[in-house]
């Protein structure tokens, strides 16, 4: 009697296991998203992650899909989106609150603390969706405790795409003006 009921045990465990996993992964809990494990949306500071990776980040709404694809209705004016889904995004309110002033800035059209800022940013490593040159411009973002400009700069495009980036253009984030 013994030996029918561990066959049935060893299936029932099975079950359970496997239901809990499945459990486990529909609440979201077991995402094992590279961007999830080391997000630099969630600092702000860092740049981003695997850069292939098209899946939402923790800290930023889901992307609006871009305008014009074959079946889906022009995006509403107004709507964020994405100029290149490659990109990590983040939240404009995640950013140092420096990235908000010059982000503020540039909206008023300045002045600005650098004579530098609003020069053409030539993306020399192709970091950023290849345009036309002068096509993107840097803005300094002032670096509490430094004696220089620091390594913080936004960038703009001229389609009015921003991008964040805390290592001196070694990698970016656009920004999302919508959070």
């Amino acid at each position: 009697m013994t030996n029918r009921r561990n066959p049935l045990v060893v299936v029932a465990v099975l079950i359970l296991a496997v239901l809990a996993g499945v459990g486990y992964l529909l609440t979201d809990k077991g995402s094992s998203h590279p961007k999830a494990a080391a997000s630099p949306a969630a600092s702000a500071t860092a740049g981003p992650a695997a850069a292939g990776s098209t899946a939402p980040k923790p800290s930023a709404p889901k992307p609006t899909p871009p305008a014009g694809g074959a079946g889906t209705a022009p995006a509403p004016a107004g709507t964020w989106v994405p100029s290149d889904s490659s990109l990590a995004d983040v939240c404009r309110t995640k950013l140092p609150g420096q990235a908000q002033d010059t982000l503020g800035l540039i909206a008023k059209g300045g002045p600005y603390p650098y004579s530098r800022d609003g020069i053409v940013f030539e993306n020399r490593e192709s970091r950023l969706p290849k345009k036309a040159d002068g096509y993107y411009h840097e803005y300094t973002v002032v670096t509490p405790g430094s004696n220089d400009r620091g390594a913080r700069r936004v960038v703009t495009g001229d389609s009015g795409e921003q991008y964040w980036s805390a290592d001196h253009y070694a990698t970016f984030l656009e920004i999302d003006s919508r959070c």
